[in-house]
């Protein structure tokens, strides 16, 4: 089997409910950029973050890591066998990427100064070592994309009319480029890695300087490398979800072999992530807080719990071999990590004075399910038309 566009009508009834969510997200969209933060979300000057940052950002980039542990596990370690899954795995993080950077900029107040980082360098800001971090690696991500690009249209460039006089230069640049790629992208594959590693640990920095403003559940001085294991045991499971998804929306048959082995590796690296959440909480000794069986408890409690039923599901051959216990061990995964990240951002976040509790706005809502149903509506765009998936002719 090799890499090919999936052969697949667009519009599905699915697809046109993902429409109508995309449209309702960006009608709430235009008002905020049109009337400011106020006119749509819950934000105020002593609650600076919320659902956008929680989750569009921490958890997006969280969630996009199945781009660097896939070109680690198949270009770095040489696992030929694991080809297949790494472009859905590349298409899935450069379109998470995109929507964390854009999530990023309908956030912040002044949204048309985002590209401040670019001139106004603070080295002692571990927030700016995370913009500029994720705005490197989502060229990587782009660059390392273009030989699908160059794939599909080498040899079918057919512009209509006038523009057929372009055809030629374009075939030509075309090859160039890909020839040039394919000598260079084990730089760009190198660098995605190394920047991946940065970035997803530097959210947990952002956070330990929160200092007292964080709940002590959460607060730790080994929370960088919390974030960054947790990003990588994600990883894996993200592209179980994504592949099972795909292969049942486009009635394919799914890689069962490759995505029964990213079960069995996604077992010791959540176990490696639990044990030093786990240990890190008898060390600082704050599981008294969880005994409280408060509203943060809970969270706690819920978050941990979706990462240990995972691990106890997964320590069975049985699931990884069962697409649908293998999808249910994925997906618990990572419902774990993204209410870990929303924890870490909203629950045990709490600025000084704060009187006023936040809650999500429906604007707020509708704009992040807008982003998500509109992701997803560009990832059926691009496999349909570009070779990505792979699979039988």
């Amino acid at each position: 089997m090799k890499a090919l566009p999936v052969k697949k009508n667009f519009f599905t009834l699915g697809v046109f409910i993902l429409i109508v969510l995309a449209v309702n997200g960006l009608a709430f969209l235009a008002i905020r950029f049109y009337s400011g933060l106020g006119a749509v979300t819950n934000l105020d000057n002593q609650t600076p973050w919320g659902l956008w940052i929680g989750v569009d950002v921490a958890a997006g980039v969280a969630l996009a890591a199945g781009g660097f542990t896939s070109a680690a596990l198949a270009h770095v370690l040489h696992r030929d066998s694991y080809h297949a899954i790494v472009r859905p795995a590349l298409l899935t993080a450069m379109l998470g990427y995109t929507f964390v950077a854009f999530a990023v900029c309908i956030d912040i107040g002044r949204f048309y100064y985002i590209w401040h980082p670019l001139i106004m360098w603070n080295g002692n800001s571990a927030l700016f070592e995370v913009g500029i971090c994720v705005m490197i690696y989502m060229t990587v991500l782009y660059i390392e994309f273009l030989p699908i690009v160059t794939e599909r249209f080498i040899g079918k460039v057919n512009l209509p009319g006038a523009l057929a006089a372009f055809n030629k230069p374009a075939e030509t640049v075309l090859k160039v480029l890909d020839k040039g790629l394919a000598k260079t992208m084990f730089v760009f594959i190198i660098a995605g890695v190394v920047l991946s590693t940065l970035h997803q640990s530097s959210l947990g920095t952002l956070m330990v300087i929160a200092g007292q403003k964080m709940h002590p559940l959460w607060q730790t001085p080994v929370l960088p490398l919390l974030f960054l294991l947790s990003a990588i045991a994600v990883g894996f499971p993200m592209i179980i979800f994504e592949s099972l998804i795909a292969s049942r929306s486009f009635k394919l048959k799914p890689e069962m072999k490759i995505l029964s082995n990213l079960g069995s590796m996604t077992l010791p690296l959540l176990g490696i992530y639990l044990a030093f959440k786990l240990g890190d909480m008898f060390i600082r000794e704050t599981f008294f807080y969880v005994s409280r069986f408060d509203y943060t408890a809970w969270m706690f409690i819920a978050e941990t719990g979706l990462l240990l039923i995972a691990f106890l599901m997964l320590l069975s051959k049985k699931t990884s071999q069962t697409p649908g216990s293998l999808f249910t061990a994925a997906s618990l995964v990572i419902a774990g990590v993204l209410l870990n990240r929303f924890n870490n951002f909203i629950t045990a976040y709490r600025p000084f004075y704060d009187t006023v509790t936040y809650y999500p706005s429906i604007g707020e809502i509708s704009v992040t399910i807008g982003c998500i149903a509109l992701l997803v509506l560009i990832y059926r765009f691009v496999v349909i038309y570009f070779p990505v998936i792979s699979h039988e002719k």
